[in-house]
């Protein structure tokens, strides 16, 4: 069973800017973030889970920003279990009473010696 996507989309303003770890490099407006959410649990269709570390926020009146590190342990098709440690910086703007996330970077640290990502990436 996939997760509520309108759940996790109620949070993005209509037109969010997302760079997320996974290509393309930008995402633009909550319709084709939500293809890319759509995208990553058919790949890993659950169960999936979220363990959110080291959060910080900031609020300036209607304008806030928060970065943290995301433990995501996801499980994929063949029933294999996968931890990806995110790293991840919000801004959000507060419209009519609520919070919406405008723009959202989320990324992995990368080995520069291979290339590759670490997805289990310790401080």
């Amino acid at each position: 069973m996939l997760p509520n996507l309108d759940g996790i989309m109620a949070v993005y303003a209509p037109d969010v800017v997302a760079f997320d770890a996974f290509p393309p490099r930008k995402y633009v407006g909550v319709a084709a973030y939500r293809k890319d959410y759509e995208e990553f649990f058919a790949a890993y269709p659950g169960p999936v889970s979220s363990q959110v570390s080291d959060l910080t926020t900031t609020v300036a009146g209607s304008v806030a920003y928060a970065y943290g590190v995301d433990l995501w342990r996801a499980t994929d098709t063949q029933k294999k279990t996968t931890d990806m440690t995110f790293r991840f910086t919000d801004i959000l703007w507060k419209k009519r009473g609520k919070w919406f996330i405008v723009h959202e970077h989320v990324s992995f640290p990368v080995d520069p010696s291979t290339g590759a990502a670490d997805f289990a990436s310790k401080p």
